[in-house]
């Protein structure tokens, strides 16, 4: 459990993705898994807001979700910071990982 900014208690159980930047443009599955068609709840760490998505793929704990539609060449944002660029388009929902995302050092 936490405290959001109203004071009121939270139940961590009901949240399948954390997002910790508004300005992200991923979030990271905290379940076991997300399957495919699954409506995702999401926590907005920065501000404590909460919004949803509906997932494409399978997606493993830890693993990242795109939560909006991702062009090849667009920057992957987490923690509010450049962790890599899109090389294969991404749809809202879909699976990000090395398949579609490479680092900008290599």
């Amino acid at each position: 459990m936490y405290q959001n900014s109203n004071k009121e208690f939270v139940s961590m159980a009901n949240t399948d993705i954390i997002i910790h930047d508004e300005k992200d443009n991923v979030g990271v599955v905290v379940i076991e898994k997300v399957t495919p068609n699954q409506d995702c709840n999401c926590w907005i760490m920065e501000n404590d807001k909460s919004v949803s998505i509906q997932s494409k793929d399978e997606i493993p704990l830890g693993h990242k979700i795109a939560m909006v539609d991702l062009n090849e060449g667009d920057t992957i944002l987490k923690y509010g910071q450049d962790i890599g660029k899109v090389v294969k388009s991404i749809k809202k929902g879909e699976h990000v990982h090395v398949h579609n995302v490479k680092t900008k050092k290599w």
